[in-house]
C-alpha cells in the first residue's frame, strides 16, 4: 500500500483522480466566493466544492456533525469516481481519527483502491492530522486473513492526504512521510501477531517472526531456547512453561543504530501466547481470546519492525519470554515455591499470574545492558481493565522522567496511558511464609500490587511498566488487536532520540538512491 502526503488548495485536490475522495468538513466550514462573501446555493448549480458543500447543508442532506456522512457518486466537480462528504465535528485530531474511520468503514468493500482523504477545509491542520487520517485510515481498512484466506484482503493500494500549503513546512511534510510507512508497518506486523489463533503463534513461530527482521539494517536476533535460559537460571521463566508441550523461548533483539557507546533503550514484551490460567483453570467463556497474552510480546514486534524502516540514531533492546501457561501433570501448583534469576524465590499462590513470572527474570536479564531505561508491556491483569477501560494503558514507573516522557508521547500519538501509583504500601500484601515474595496479593489494587512485583526486580535502572490489557485487543464483534501500544513506544523512543531530524535525513537519504 501505497501512502503519500501532499500539500496543495482544495481545487487541486478535486482534480486528483482517484477512487474515493474524503471530505472532512470541519462544524466551522463557511463557503466563500472569489470575493470572499456567502455563496448563493439555493437556486444556482454549484460552482465550486465549497458551494456544493453548503447546498447540501442548506438542503438539510448533510452537517458537519462529528461522523455525519453524505455519498455522491461521478459528481462533475471532482475526478473521483466517489465523493464522500464527512463531518469533521471541531477538527480536532480525535476528530479527523473518527471522521476518517468512518468514511473509510464505508468504502472498504466496494472495490475503491486509490483513496485520498482532504483535510483542506479544517483549520489548524498539522502533521500530528496527517498521521492521525493515515492511521485511522489504515486501521479500518485493515483485514486479517493469515488463517482465512478466503476474506477479502485490504483493496487500497493507494491512500493520500491533502492538507493546505500552509499547513506544514516543507520539512514537516518530509519528515511526516518518511514515519508514517514504517510506523503503520509496526503497527499492522503487531496486529497481525496479536491475532494469529496460538496454534499459528506459537513460542518457536513467535522466535522466527523476530528472525525475520534480522534481514534489516542494523537488527540483529538471538533465539534461545530451554538450554540456555536454564543455563541463565530463570527459574521462575521455566516455571510457567514446564506445564505445556510447546517448548520456550527467549528471544532477545538489538537495534543498533547509535554508537555502541550509546546505553540502549530495553523493552521486554510479555509473551503468553495462550494462557488457560494453568492449574488454577480460567472459566471457558472467553478464553479464545487468551491467545491475545502476547500482545505485549506483538507491540516489541511491531515497534523493532518500525524502527527497521525509520533507521533512527538510537540504540534498542527487545526482551521476549514467550512460552504457553498449561494444566498438565508436568505444570506448576499453587504454592509451589520458584528461584526467579535474581535469586529472589517466590511462592506461586495463582498459576494464573504467570506474566509477572516471565517479565520478573526478563528484567534481571535487562541489567546486561546497562540500559538508560527499561520498559516492560504486558496483557497483565483484568484489574487494570476495571480501572481504566480500554481507552488508556496503565503505566507505573519508579522514575518521574520517564513517566512523564510516557505521558507525553501516549499523548503526541493519540495511543495514551495513565500514571498509576506505585506506593510501597502496596507491596504488603506480596509477603510470603515461605518465600521472599508471593506473586500475588489479594483483589484489591490488583494492578498496582502486579506492578509492585515487577518493581522488586528493577532497582538497577530506570523503570516503567505498560498494562495493556485493556487497550491491546477488542471483544464483540470488532474482536481483534488494536496494534498498541506501538505508536506510544515509537514516539517515546524518537522524543528520546537527540538527532530529532532523523525522518527528515532518512527520507533525504532514501530519495539519493
Amino acid at each position: 500500500m501505497e501512502l503519500k502526503l501532499i500539500a496543495q488548495d482544495l481545487a487541486q485536490t478535486c482534480k486528483t483522480t482517484c477512487d474515493a475522495l474524503v471530505l472532512l468538513v470541519p462544524e466551522t466550514f463557511k463557503p466563500e466566493n472569489s470575493k470572499g462573501k456567502a455563496s448563493a446555493t439555493k437556486t444556482t448549480a454549484p460552482h465550486s466544492m465549497q458551494d456544493l458543500i453548503a447546498q447540501a447543508m442548506s438542503d438539510g442532506d448533510f452537517d458537519a456533525k462529528l461522523g455525519k456522512i453524505l455519498h455522491i457518486y461521478r459528481h462533475t466537480l471532482t475526478q473521483a469516481t466517489r465523493l464522500v462528504l464527512v463531518g469533521a465535528g471541531d477538527g480536532s485530531t480525535k476528530s479527523i481519527k473518527s471522521a476518517v474511520t468512518t468514511a473509510v468503514a464505508g468504502l472498504k468493500s466496494n472495490g475503491s483502491k486509490k483513496l485520498v482523504i482532504s483535510l483542506n477545509l479544517v483549520d489548524g491542520t498539522d502533521a500530528a492530522s496527517a498521521q492521525a487520517a493515515f492511521f485511522a485510515a489504515a486501521d479500518a481498512s485493515y483485514v486479517y486473513t493469515t488463517t482465512k484466506p478466503k476474506a477479502d484482503a485490504r483493496k487500497f493500494t493507494h491512500i493520500t492526504v491533502a492538507v493546505r500549503k500552509d499547513a506544514m513546512s516543507a520539512t514537516q511534510l518530509i519528515a511526516t512521510q518518511a514515519y508514517i510507512a514504517p510506523a503503520i508497518s509496526g503497527i499492522e506486523y503487531a496486529k497481525e501477531w496479536g491475532n494469529r489463533p496460538a496454534n499459528h503463534a506459537t513460542p518457536t513461530l513467535l522466535g522466527k517472526a523476530a528472525q525475520s527482521l534480522d534481514k534489516y539494517k542494523n537488527l540483529s536476533v538471538d533465539v534461545l531456547g530451554l538450554k540456555e535460559v536454564s543455563k541463565l537460571g530463570m527459574g521462575s521463566f521455566m516455571s510457567v512453561a514446564q506445564g505445556s508441550d510447546q517448548p520456550l523461548r527467549f528471544i532477545v533483539l538489538k537495534y543498533s543504530g547509535a554508537a555502541k557507546t550509546d546505553a540502549p533503550t530495553v523493552l521486554v514484551g510479555k509473551g503468553i501466547t495462550f494462557d488457560t490460567g494453568g492449574i488454577s483453570l480460567k472459566p471457558g467463556p472467553e478464553m479464545d481470546e487468551m491467545k491475545f497474552d502476547m500482545c505485549g510480546a506483538a507491540s516489541v514486534l511491531g515497534t523493532f519492525r518500525a524502527l527497521a524502516g525509520l533507521q533512527p540514531k538510537i540504540n534498542v533492546v527487545g526482551l521476549i519470554p514467550a512460552c504457553e501457561n498449561m494444566p498438565s501433570g508436568k505444570a506448576v501448583k499453587p504454592g509451589d515455591v520458584v528461584t526467579s534469576m535474581s535469586g529472589q524465590t517466590i511462592e506461586n499462590l495463582n498459576t494464573d499470574a504467570e506474566g509477572r513470572l516471565v517479565l520478573c527474570d526478563a528484567l534481571t536479564y535487562a541489567e546486561r545492558f546497562k540500559p538508560k531505561a527499561v520498559i516492560d508491556i504486558a496483557t497483565l491483569t483484568g484489574a487494570c481493565v476495571i480501572a481504566l477501560g480500554n481507552l488508556r494503558s496503565g503505566m507505573f514507573s519508579s522514575d518521574d522522567a520517564l513517566a512523564q516522557s510516557l505521558l507525553e508521547a501516549g499523548e503526541q500519538s493519540g495511543d495514551p496511558c495513565w500514571r498509576m501509583p506505585l506506593d510501597e504500601e502496596y507491596a504488603e500484601g506480596l509477603k510470603s511464609n515461605f518465600a521472599d515474595m508471593a506473586n500475588v496479593a489479594g483483589r484489591a489494587g490488583g494492578s498496582i500490587t502486579a506492578a509492585k512485583f515487577l518493581q522488586k526486580f528493577t532497582a538497577k535502572y530506570p523503570w516503567a511498566h505498560l498494562d495493556i490489557a485493556g487497550t491491546a485487543w477488542k471483544s464483540g464483534a470488532a474482536k481483534g488487536a488494536t496494534g498498541r501500544p506501538v505508536l506510544l513506544l515509537l514516539h517515546y523512543l524518537l522524543n528520546a532520540n537527540s538527532d530529532s531530524n532523523h525522518a527528515v535525513k532518512y527520507a533525504k537519504a532514501k530519495a539519493k538512491k
